[in-house]
């Protein structure tokens, strides 16, 4: 069975989605059971991924090969290393959490909501664990149209624009990407990642083939100044849908960093890493201001996801193991916190239909359970010791110290600004006195919207208290990539 894990990981939310869609499409209660069956069953099926992972290996564990289109030497090709199976984790923890957390808010299509989700975790899943190009491009772009129904149909009032600038700002970068593959296939004939891994490029072609990577993950990290689509989104989505995209979506651009950008084109990647470097200062420093005057609270929110996705680009492009480390912990983290401040924002949302903040004030008043998990989540948010937002950034800072003590200086004004904007809004949407009479009508969290908040609650604090697990199964691969970059390094 173990050999086959990956497969189920992919294909057990996928199969399940149609049985949703198939079973539930008349009763809502049943689309509700089944689509949380199927996703604790994707979840289960990974567990093994990291309890029967060897933390002393550096390569691909799990694999799985059988050909796919054989004139091109095209496979069906799996498996994960220290670097990207905690994402399939990660993915999967999340979808049961979205599943949950749209069980009484969402009143139409509720079967189609539901395996939308589990299609997108399905795809999300094989995206991490593709070995062969095709195969990765194939659930790359097929993770966009599960997106972007879920704007589109369930969002806000402008989801239609949202939801296509969303989908036009992604399928072009990855048309770049697929250039980039072929010119790949020609060069080794074959799809095979792993052989890509050892190819040995000129320097121009290389330059070429980085600056075709960047315009396709630079736009989903998002890093500045490709970042323009997220706000939108985010603010359309539904609140399941803006947790996917920050908490999973976001990853898949700086994990095409880690797995493409560096280990094939290293000489590139030294060569641009000044500019990456003084990219991701900018999305850290200058976003963080935009999110400081924000009126929209999920708007404010995904800023702040820019802001921090630039200490992920920051930590790969400083080449240390502590940066790299650092960033790969921070996109972990990222995940649960973000998504737990848009679950928040969702719950008040639920009860308000407003996400402004003007609109709120004295939320403790009627709400003290929920804003006492709410302040723990911005807490984290600002990167509070003992908790996992501070743990990434404070790695990455120390790396980038070692690298120039003045990038590290200059990475660590975010902090402040983090604090800053994260904490203001927190003190005039749940502190002070009772603003109006809809805050005033404000009923506590139900048992659900608890078990979802305390299960992202005990994961930030676990990861900020003990982050060793998590780097302990990196570790390996990280001192690979890092030596195969430095090795193959011309400049």
């Amino acid at each position: 069975m173990s050999s086959h894990l990956l497969s189920l990981a992919i294909w057990v939310p996928i199969l399940g989605a149609l049985l949703v869609f198939v079973a539930g499409s008349e009763r809502r209660a049943t689309a509700r059971w089944l689509a949380l069956a199927v996703a604790l069953a994707g979840l289960l099926v990974t567990i093994p991924l990291f309890t029967g992972f060897d933390r002393t290996q550096a390569g691909m564990q799990f694999v799985e090969l059988s050909p796919w289109v054989g004139a091109f030497r095209i496979n069906y090709f799996l498996g994960v290393d220290g670097i990207s199976m905690l994402f399939i984790l990660l993915n999967s923890f999340i979808t049961v959490l979205v599943v949950l957390a749209g069980w009484q808010v969402i009143e139409e299509k509720q079967a189609q909501y539901m395996g939308a989700f589990l299609i997108m975790s399905g795809l999300m899943n094989g995206i991490f664990s593709a070995l062969d190009g095709i195969l990765f491009y194939v659930f790359f772009e097929a993770s966009l149209i599960p997106m972007y129904l879920i704007i589109g149909i369930w969002g806000g009032p402008n989801r239609v624009y949202a939801a296509l600038k969303f989908f036009l700002y992604t399928l072009l970068g990855s048309l770049l990407m697929l250039v980039a593959f072929i010119y790949l296939y020609l060069q080794s004939h074959t799809f095979n990642l792993l052989e890509w891994h050892q190819l040995r490029l000129d320097f121009i072609p290389q330059l070429l083939i980085f600056i075709a990577f960047l315009l396709s993950f630079a736009v989903k990290v998002p890093m500045w100044p490709v970042h323009t689509w997220l706000p939108d989104a985010h603010v359309e989505a539904p609140t399941g849908g803006s947790v996917v995209l920050a908490a999973i979506a976001l990853k898949l651009g700086a994990y095409g960093f880690v797995r493409f950008s560096l280990p094939i084109v290293p000489d590139a990647a030294h060569y641009a890493a000044p500019m990456m470097i003084g990219l991701s200062l900018i999305a850290i420093i200058y976003i963080g201001f935009v999110a400081i005057v924000q009126a929209d609270m999920k708007k404010l929110v995904a800023y702040s996801s820019v802001s921090h996705m630039g200490f992920v680009t920051l930590g790969f492009f400083i080449f240390n193991t502590l940066g790299v480390e650092g960033a790969l912990v921070q996109m972990i983290s990222h995940g649960f916190v973000s998504g737990a401040m848009f679950l928040c924002i969702g719950v008040m949302y639920d009860r308000v239909h407003s996400r402004q903040i003007a609109d709120y004030g004295g939320v403790v008043n009627t709400m003290p359970k929920f804003a006492a998990l709410f302040l723990f989540f911005a807490m984290a948010n600002s990167g509070l010791p003992a908790t996992s937002g501070f743990v990434g950034e404070f790695m990455v800072i120390m790396g980038a110290v070692r690298f120039n003590f003045w990038t590290g200086f200059a990475a660590a004004i975010t902090l402040i600004l983090g604090a800053a904007y994260t904490l203001w809004m927190y003190k005039r949407v749940v502190f002070g006195a009772v603003a109006n009479d809809h805050v005033a009508e404000m009923s506590d969290i139900n048992a659900r919207e608890f078990l979802v908040l305390g299960l992202l609650a005990v994961a930030v604090l676990a990861m900020g208290l003990y982050p060793f697990p998590f780097t302990d199964v990196m570790h390996a691969s990280v001192d690979n990539l890092l030596r195969h970059v430095a090795t193959s390094k011309l400049l």
